[in-house]
């Protein structure tokens, strides 16, 4: 089985079109990590996609938040503001389907979703001491999380030391591979699809192959300056636009 792995795509519709058309015919099934809205311009264009895809969808902070069920003080001002206008556009349909989204962890045929981490679905997880309760606890040896925007993850090494990585992306290239070993459990983050936070403005996601046991980690071009348009349009604050072709 191959798996096409979202994560935060944080109401972009055009950064989530070119991804799902980077990956056509590379993948069978669906998964995401959470956050479908929240800063971006499009939250019900978005929802109403994911729903006719029908992923396998674990919630995000961002879809707790325009739900009303976590305290917006741990948001800073400005994705407080996008939560806001997130819930005045989008219709009934749209907070049916938010509502619907199951917290994880969820456990699938061969790993596990997450948004933050094992412990905690809110927890971000930057560095391998971070990770490695998560990683101890795990009862499946790859689980795939986002929160972060960061493209990489973590190792579980045999001898019980974390290790963590980041893909490189030769020159030209929009695709990097890691092997999955065996006795080693992984904790992979696949990017940001909306709003990449790793100084590359790409949107970002990654295929799993479950018979090769490789993971590809990849990046797809997308109209930035038209979603930053969109995000003009509607008064969103100007640092969230501006992040966008920063990849921060």
């Amino acid at each position: 089985m191959r798996y096409l792995i979202l994560s935060d795509i944080h109401a972009n519709w055009e950064a989530l079109e070119s991804v799902l058309k980077a990956a056509e015919g590379r993948y069978d099934r669906i998964v995401c990590c959470g956050d479908i809205v929240g800063y971006g311009p499009d939250p019900a264009r978005v929802t109403e996609r994911m729903n006719t895809l029908h992923v396998q969808i674990v919630r995000g902070n961002h879809d707790k938040a325009v739900l009303g069920q976590t305290d917006l003080s741990f948001f800073n001002p400005l994705a407080r503001q996008a939560v806001y206008w997130t819930r005045e556009v989008l219709a009934p349909v749209h907070w049916e389907f938010l509502r619907e989204i199951p917290p994880g962890p969820a456990t699938l045929l061969d790993f596990i979703l997450v948004h933050g981490s094992l412990m905690d679905e809110d927890e971000y997880l930057f560095n391998g001491k971070e990770a490695a309760s998560s990683l101890q606890m795990a009862w499946a040896p790859l689980v795939f999380m986002g929160h972060t925007h960061i493209q990489g993850g973590f190792a579980l090494n045999a001898d019980k030391t974390v290790t963590d990585f980041r893909p490189v992306f030769l020159e030209g290239k929009l695709e990097s591979e890691l092997k999955l070993e065996p006795g080693m459990k992984y904790l992979i983050n696949s990017g940001s699809v909306g709003q990449p936070r790793d100084r590359d403005s790409r949107a970002a996601y990654a295929i799993l192959d479950g018979e090769e046991k490789i993971i590809r980690f990849c990046r797809a071009e997308y109209p930035i300056e038209l979603t930053q348009a969109k995000m003009q349009a509607v008064q969103l604050p100007e640092y969230l636009i501006q992040r966008l072709s920063l990849g921060k």
